[in-house]
């Protein structure tokens, strides 16, 4: 696991000058404002890389003199680790932003809101209370614009991609798109979806890759020609840089949310609810856009503008995992696309 990263020491390598803020911007809240100083620093877990991530913290450090101390990892390290910690007593985190922060103990996780809460599209706010959506990882194939020019050659259907074996060996799939399956499986039903991924496997037999983006720079570099599935933000975010590649759109489009909680033994509450509520805020994820990632607020453009609207022609399958869920569909993802 990487290590706590300061901010302020990580920004020589990582950020130019970035504008002053406004004194007082809408996601501040001058009734916590001073007790929130008065902790001087919050503790964020993620699996957002720095590169994105400081220069977005950044933003809120300057505007309340708060220090942000930022470790990144896996989202199963983070959970490895607040779960050690819980265990012995000694949290030190404040918040987290994982996709899977809703399968940590709910013991760990403590309900809250903030006033930004009430900007989020539905499927960003959990019914309890305990997470809310950062991000929105909408979950399309992808392919290299070189190798496949016409894009009317490409599968009209997951049933049409499943035949496609003209792509033999050169499709790739993360290793932990287990969320993707769970969306497959309820969509089409257990015997339909799992014949077609079978076939998919049999036909195809795809490179099975640790990491989303690795997939997204793999198909963007010709290493892959597709994915047979992979999170729209990180193809954009490939595509953004110049690489050819783009998303093409299969009916059903599984979507998760890359999820923010908040520690039940926070050690610095009111720091933590104002970054809470700044990194749910308009000019957060407003900035987040800026590298392909998808908002999880109505009133902020993604990028590509249309990134979202290609999307909502197709049926929208919302998918939250417990502990026992993402159990279940590991061992099902390894059943099908790691057969012993």
């Amino acid at each position: 696991m990487r290590q706590l990263v300061s901010i302020g020491a990580a920004l020589a390598a990582l950020l130019v000058a970035a504008p002053a803020q406004a004194a007082d911007p809408d996601w501040m809240m001058p009734e916590i404002l001073q007790s929130a100083k008065a902790e001087g620093s919050v503790t964020v877990y993620s699996s957002v890389n720095e590169s994105e991530a400081l220069p977005q913290w950044k933003l809120f450090e300057q505007a309340t003199g708060i220090k942000v101390n930022y470790v990144r990892a896996s989202d199963a390290q983070l959970n490895g680790r607040v779960a050690v910690e819980y265990r012995a007593g000694q949290p030190s985190w404040d918040l987290i932003i994982s996709s899977a922060a809703s399968q940590l103990n709910q013991d760990v996780l403590a309900k809250f809101e903030v006033p930004e809460v009430r900007k989020l599209m539905e499927n960003a706010r959990d019914k309890n209370g305990k997470w809310y959506g950062v991000s929105a990882y909408y979950n399309t194939p992808a392919y290299n614009t070189k190798l496949i020019p016409d894009a009317s050659a490409l599968p009209k259907s997951y049933d049409d991609f499943a035949q496609a074996k003209q792509w033999r060996g050169k499709v790739a799939i993360d290793t932990n798109d287990t969320k993707w399956l769970a969306g497959m499986f309820r969509h089409y039903g257990e015997d339909r979806a799992r014949k077609m991924m079978l076939d998919l496997v049999a036909n195809l037999q795809p490179t099975i890759i640790d990491g989303h983006l690795p997939v997204a720079r793999g198909v963007g570099s010709g290493e892959y020609a597709l994915a047979l599935s992979n999170y729209t933000a990180l193809t954009h975010n490939v595509q953004l840089s110049g690489a050819p590649t783009d998303i093409f759109v299969l009916d059903p489009v599984v979507v998760f949310m890359h999820q923010l909680a908040f520690s039940a033994r926070a050690p610095h509450p009111n720091a933590a609810r104002l970054a809470a509520n700044f990194i749910l805020s308009q000019e957060a994820q407003a900035y987040g856009a800026k590298t392909g990632r998808s908002p999880t607020r109505p009133d902020v453009q993604p990028n590509p503008p249309d990134a979202v609207a290609r999307l909502m022609k197709s049926t929208i399958i919302p998918i939250v995992f417990t502990q026992e869920d993402d159990r279940k569909w590991k061992r099902t993802f390894d059943e099908i696309f790691r057969p012993r």
